[in-house]
């Protein structure tokens, strides 16, 4: 079996610039490269993870943990994780723990349920010697314990950590929710209504955080009767439409762009229109909100930069660098034409 000294012989390269090229990394010429792997393929190399990761005491492999494949923000963050991963020539594994599946919404504040899934995943991910690992929550919360006990280098995207061994990075929900706000104060609006997640979120908790100081900023006082508490789907936004729209309201903030498909309906079915009778945002920046009538502005959510800072921080462990406990990334507003101005 042909060996890749054999290889970088042939080529005129070093064993180390063949093993760069066959692990992914970027620091090769196109040219060198090409070369390097038609003799690859002439000779019908494989190369051995095994024994590498044997001898290197490294597998080359990042396990990637997702509380939920199915939850709409994890794809892009996943897809940030292997990016990196892709340009750092380490593979990755995906395991899926299905929280959604498995409990609907009834874990987001119990860690003994979340924790009887958890851990054995990352018990897995030990067995197989990854050589780190990024966990990704599927929806925003402290999260108190995370193995520690496999000494694996770990970051957390999407959630809290209060472990100070493992850091986290999470969307920046509290300025995001500011700066919406802000735009409608912008545009002339000081009676300003929220239709929120339910109470105990931690997404919502900091996004009323947001709404309370664009209103600081503003000079205009926090009314708390102007908050309806909801649930984060859009039958929960159409059932308490009313009780915001009833409070003289002249704009809305909806925590979730499915909210806001909720009071849309709403205003359909009682001949109102957003931008028109009352203005609305929403939040997440979801496919359907470029499709509602009129087009719904919200905030888009930086799901591939929270996987690829994620991940550029779990290099930086792996190679015993200092690391931020805590990265928040910035979400950016997305404008469309659901908010008008007072007259």
């Amino acid at each position: 079996m042909v060996t890749i000294k054999e290889i970088a012989k042939e080529c005129g390269v070093s064993t180390a610039t063949v093993s760069n090229i066959l692990n992914g990394k970027k620091n090769v010429g196109e040219e060198t490269k090409a070369r390097v792997m038609a003799v690859v393929e002439r000779t019908g190399y494989k190369l051995n993870y095994i024994a590498q990761g044997l001898r290197k005491q490294k597998t080359q492999t990042i396990g990637i943990i997702a509380e939920d494949i199915g939850q709409f923000t994890t794809p892009e963050m996943i897809e940030g994780v292997m990016e990196v991963c892709e340009d750092n020539g380490y593979r990755t594994i995906v395991q899926n723990l299905r929280f959604y599946s498995r409990w609907n919404d009834i874990w987001f504040d119990n860690e003994t349920m979340c924790n009887s899934v958890m851990e054995p995943a990352v018990q897995e991910m030990a067995s197989i010697r990854v050589d780190g690992i990024v966990y990704i929550a599927g929806h925003a919360r402290n999260i108190s314990r995370f193995p520690s006990e496999y000494n694996i280098p770990s970051v957390l995207a999407y959630a809290y950590s209060q472990d100070d061994k493992v850091p986290s990075v999470v969307i920046d929900d509290e300025d995001a929710a500011r700066v919406l706000v802000k735009y409608l104060i912008d545009h002339g609006h000081r009676r300003i209504g929220v239709l929120a997640g339910e109470r105990d979120n931690l997404h919502a908790q900091l996004r009323i955080l947001g709404y309370q100081k664009a209103l600081y900023d503003a000079g205009i006082l926090y009314d708390p009767e102007l908050v309806v508490y909801t649930g984060w789907g859009k039958e929960f936004g159409y059932r308490d439409s009313a009780k915001i729209l009833d409070k003289g309201v002249t704009a809305v903030f909806c925590m979730s762009d499915q909210i806001a498909g909720g009071l849309y309906q709403y205003l359909f079915e009682h001949n109102m229109q957003a931008g028109k009778d009352i203005s609305v945002v929403g939040f997440d920046n979801q496919v359907i909100s470029d499709y509602f009538m009129p087009g719904l502005t919200t905030t888009k959510i930086d799901l591939i930069g929270i996987g690829r800072t994620a991940m550029n921080m779990l290099l930086d462990k792996l190679d015993g660098k200092e690391t931020e406990q805590l990265v928040r990334v910035p979400c950016k507003m997305i404008k469309r034409q659901s908010v008008s101005k007072i007259k």
